[in-house]
């Protein structure tokens, strides 16, 4: 009985951490002795989430060496491909002319757009056969974009945003360099000094992957908790949900489709590009969202990480039903 119940939940990660999340915000906040503390916990996630995602990409640098970074023919359209959809999603906002709810729905498309890949989508990556190394460069690449090309645009659509383009590009950068960079200093780092440990830490293939489940869990809490709390309308939120599932899957898309295109023979290649486009950081969403836009566009990255992770889910299913 318990070796079926492991199983079930190891087949089962993504959907089992994203019910878990809604669950546990669900009821949490019904309990009334814990409405004293729930600022704590807030802050006790925002504090446990990087630190998981940090840890994630820690074991994951230590499965891949330097010498495994290599320029793929994909990186420079996909990169183009994400930079035109943000700027063509920036125009109607500039122009002045969309109502509040148009406008915020195109908010939500362009940070879908430009957000950079997800810190998991290696580890995904790696269990759908796909190249860890090649995820990993696309990942630090999309986000050298993003966090000069959003602090750029943002002040030319919304005029009150709080300082100037330097402020905005170091607040994005402190935000995204410790999950990103810090990792992979720090592993090799130990690989220098310690080959050994690295070599015992890289056995531990799947952890990564569990560790994302419990981040998964942390970020639809807190989406659930965005909705709920949120003062939208319910057109407005279908139409931020509908714009968040159409870019999830025009990603999803291209991705595969580039990733076919430019390696017709690898099978791997496909798979690293169609998550590495459409796979998202959708922790960092809700964070740009409540940061420089209107907070209900963080909505966007709770309903892109349901759709990414839905996805991955079919993704895993179909690829043990080819395993077995």
């Amino acid at each position: 009985m318990w070796q079926r119940l492991i199983r079930f939940l190891r087949d089962w990660t993504l959907p089992v951490g994203m019910i878990a999340g809604a669950a546990s915000y669900l009821i949490l906040s019904r309990i009334d002795a814990l409405t004293p503390y729930k600022s704590e916990l807030l802050r006790g996630v925002a504090i446990v989430q990087p630190f998981l995602i940090f840890c994630m990409l820690f074991l994951t640098f230590c499965r891949i060496r330097l010498s495994d970074f290599q320029w793929r023919r994909w990186y420079l359209p996909m990169l183009v491909f994400q930079t035109v959809g943000f700027v063509l999603c920036c125009l109607p906002v500039m122009s002045g002319n969309l109502s509040q709810e148009s406008r915020l729905v195109a908010e939500c498309g362009m940070l879908c757009l430009i957000c950079p890949t997800a810190t998991a989508a290696a580890v995904v990556t790696r269990k759908l056969g796909g190249d860890m190394a090649s995820v990993t460069s696309y990942t630090m690449l999309i986000n050298i974009v993003a966090a000069v090309l959003f602090p750029a645009v943002v002040p030319l659509i919304h005029q009150g945003t709080d300082g100037g383009f330097v402020a905005n590009f170091i607040r994005i950068l402190y935000h995204t360099f410790p999950m990103l960079i810090l990792p992979m200093i720090a592993a090799g780092l130990l690989r220098r000094i310690w080959p050994s440990a690295t070599e015992w830490i890289a056995q531990w293939r799947d952890m990564p992957f569990y560790l994302w489940a419990v981040s998964l869990s942390l970020a639809i809490a807190v989406s659930v908790r965005s909705l709920v709390n949120s003062r939208c309308g319910m057109l407005c939120l279908a139409g931020i949900a509908l714009c968040s599932l159409t870019a999830c899957a025009i990603q999803f898309a291209f991705g595969r489709w580039l990733g076919r295109r430019e390696k017709k023979s690898d099978k791997s290649e496909t798979v690293s590009a169609t998550q590495a486009c459409g796979q998202k950081n959708t922790v960092l969403i809700i964070w740009l969202g409540y940061t420089f836009l209107p907070p209900v566009t963080s909505l966007a990255g709770g309903f892109y990480c349901i759709w990414h992770n839905v996805y991955n889910s079919y993704q895993l299913y179909q690829q043990r039903k080819t395993s077995a």
